[in-house]
């Protein structure tokens, strides 16, 4: 199948790179193993390290058009999605992403830029998130919160399947756990909401796990009336 000389840089790139280091490896040289000219070379890319890193171009506006159309029931899920987006864009990249993760190791101005794009989708998720939480209770900290969390989870899973600790089905799931955790502060209640605080009083030396038991059975039971003492 005929591939693209897009496709034919980065290939050449990511290999000349893993054989020679990236230092050692000119645009020429790139452009050479490619089958390509210099001119081809900068209609894509503006230097060395635009090969190697991903269009997060692409991907930020993915995670926008999704993000722009949640509906005030569906952030939850948009969020998730949107992230997910992100993630999965990682995957299907396979062995080209964890060269470029060994290759940010040790060459800072790849490591560089790939801070520099995460703070890119920071930015985005917190842009969001604002908007929809903004005039909620303590609704600008909460986005803050929720945002980074979002962004946190996200670079805590695909570092585990760069690393190989995980396959693509593991960092689908612990993705989603993840994120459990980060979007803790998306609907939280405002303060004070909740009441006053319970206090248990017992006598009959049971496990704290037993007692919280009982006391969970009464506080979900259908009415008081129904509770077992």
């Amino acid at each position: 199948m005929p591939t693209s000389s897009r496709t034919r840089l980065v290939a050449a790139a990511f290999e000349l790179f893993e054989r020679q280091g990236y230092d050692a490896t000119t645009i020429d040289d790139i452009a050479g193993l490619a089958g390509t000219g210099r001119s081809t070379f900068f209609r894509h890319f503006r230097g060395k390290e635009d090969v190697v890193l991903p269009d997060h171009d692409v991907v930020l506006g993915r995670v926008a058009d999704r993000l722009t159309v949640a509906s005030p029931e569906g952030r939850e899920i948009a969020l998730r999605e949107a992230t997910g987006i992100v993630l999965h864009h990682y995957l299907a990249e396979g062995a080209t992403a964890r060269a470029r993760y060994r290759l940010a190791s040790t060459v800072p101005a790849i490591r560089d830029r790939e801070i520099a794009s995460g703070q890119r989708y920071l930015r985005l998720f917190v842009r969001y998130v604002h908007e929809w939480l903004d005039a909620e209770p303590n609704g600008p900290l909460r986005a803050e919160m929720v945002a980074a969390g979002v962004v946190i989870a996200h670079n805590h899973v695909l570092r585990r399947w760069l690393r190989e600790e995980i396959d693509d089905e593991g960092a689908t799931r612990e993705l989603d756990q993840a994120l459990d955790l980060a979007l803790v502060h998306l609907h939280a209640s405002p303060a004070g909401a909740a009441g006053p605080p319970t206090v248990v009083i017992t006598h009959d030396g049971a496990a704290v796990e037993h007692v919280l038991r009982r006391v969970r059975d009464a506080l979900t039971a259908p009415s008081p009336g129904t509770a077992t003492p």
